[in-house]
């Protein structure tokens, strides 16, 4: 008996949000060191753009298979983290996954269960692919890879500084539920019932941590919004100067075009399977 609630209290304890904290910070800027985060953005979006749009165009099975075994390979490259990991899965699961095991479970046969397969296999190669650009790719790359392509520097800078602002999010969100905890009276949640009030108590807490939570960021954005006109942000998103200075530290090397040569001689491999096939 001891040993299920120290073991109910260690997961407990390493499901909070320090933790969930941690593992966004590790994907988003912990993977500096990786074969992906060292690819040229531009490369990273040409090859996100494939692998993320043309499988929803596609039903053949092998092309389908080649594309989410090379995500898988480039998933694992990019050393993600365990909790978008188990993000992902539960959420390919909830939307196809859980079709497919029924399907098998009552009786279904090949005509229902590969195109369900199919299904699946679309979802998790986006999905994956999406993991793996975003895991190799800090908001500075992002930014710069978007901008070079010509997309408006306010939009690409928004979504570098939304990137950037979702640790500051989650840790405003602590504290908040932090200075909840110390002037609430939580329920006793020694017996069954007790657990079931105390969730309810944490349900409306989170709920009314919104508004706080929603006023303390509107704060911190006025802060950072002087901080950049004081730099001459303005100026700097429309001078040409800038924006080469900027762009000036993309470089396109042998690695990043090993890495097109191998995923394109993968995929093709498997388009020639299905032809043979």
């Amino acid at each position: 008996m001891n040993t299920k609630k120290k073991l109910s209290e260690s997961i407990l304890d390493k499901i909070s949000i320090d933790f969930l904290r941690n593992q966004v910070l590790k994907n988003a800027y912990g993977n500096d060191d990786t074969v992906i985060a060292a690819l040229d953005p531009r490369i990273l979006i040409v090859w996100y753009l494939f692998l993320g749009l043309v499988p929803w165009f596609v039903d053949n099975l092998w092309f389908l298979m080649g594309c989410f075994l090379l995500v898988l390979a480039t998933t694992v490259m990019a050393r993600v983290a365990g909790l978008v990991l188990l993000i992902f899965a539960v959420g390919v699961f909830t939307q196809t996954g859980y079709l497919l095991v029924v399907s098998l479970l009552f009786g279904g046969n090949a005509s229902t269960v590969i195109p369900l397969l199919i299904l699946t296999l679309k979802v998790a190669t986006c999905s994956l692919a999406s993991v793996t650009v975003f895991s190799g790719l800090d908001p500075d790359k992002l930014s710069n890879g978007l901008m070079w392509y010509g997309c408006p520097e306010r939009l690409s800078f928004s979504i570098s500084y939304a990137y950037r602002v979702l640790p500051l999010l989650m840790e405003e969100f602590q504290n908040i539920l932090l200075s909840f905890r110390m002037r609430g009276n939580p329920p006793v949640h020694e017996n069954f019932t007790g657990k079931i009030k105390y969730l309810i108590y944490q349900i409306k807490v989170i709920m009314h941590a919104f508004y706080p939570l929603m006023l303390n960021t509107a704060k911190r954005s006025r802060t950072t919004v002087e901080a950049l006109e004081i730099k001459g942000y303005r100026y700097a998103a429309v001078n040409r100067e800038v924006r080469k200075m900027k762009l000036s530290t993309l470089r396109v090397t042998y690695n990043d075009m090993l890495f097109l040569a191998v995923s394109v001689l993968w995929v093709s491999v498997f388009v020639l399977a299905s032809t043979l096939v």
